[in-house]
């Protein structure tokens, strides 16, 4: 069954047929956010933030094809709320006298650390590109969308996700160079 019949139940109240989509897209939702965040809990928070939004907004939504790329362009405002509300909170703690923790952290589970060391390190990276470059080659790389649908989901024409991408690949590449040199 297609994503666009299943959001036609879905649409009609068969809250089955949302199960089967979360099913078919929490990975990818989950993956989105992991690489925006870098941070395992994070990700799955935001991803079933996502969610929620979607069903939500499932009587006012509707989806021609995938139901992807309207999960991405909710996961890309879930995400960028989280990065404000995460500034905002670095800026209060600043504010505060830090305390010296005392908890031995050893214990963590080895595979998230890697991913978050290995997802934190790309993210450095990007971090030096513009937002709407970066937006463009993360969707790219990470959420499996052709530039028509990354055009979509961002609201802007192909040819400025062409260009956007052209460029953030240049200037990733050049600084992974920089890096191992």
């Amino acid at each position: 069954m297609t994503d666009e019949e299943l959001w036609g139940r879905v649409r009609a109240g068969e809250d089955v047929a949302f199960g089967l989509l979360f099913e078919r897209h929490a990975q990818a939702v989950f993956a989105y956010c992991l690489r925006r965040t870098g941070v395992w809990a994070v990700a799955e928070d935001l991803m079933s933030v996502v969610f929620m939004e979607t069903w939500r907004k499932r009587a006012s939504v509707t989806v021609e094809g995938s139901l992807l790329p309207w999960l991405y362009t909710v996961a890309l405002g879930v995400t960028r709320n989280h990065q404000r509300s995460r500034f905002r909170y670095k800026a209060a703690l600043g504010k505060v006298t830090p305390q010296l923790a005392d908890d031995d952290h050893a214990d963590d589970v080895a595979r998230r650390v890697d991913a978050e060391t290995r997802t934190k390190a790309v993210i450095s990276e990007l971090e030096k590109l513009s937002a709407g470059d970066r937006e463009v080659l993360e969707m790219s790389a990470w959420s499996d969308l052709s530039q028509a649908q990354i055009a979509q989901v961002l609201g802007i024409p192909v040819g400025t996700v062409k260009s956007r991408l052209a460029r953030a690949q240049r200037t990733v590449r050049g600084a992974l160079v920089e890096e191992a040199l």
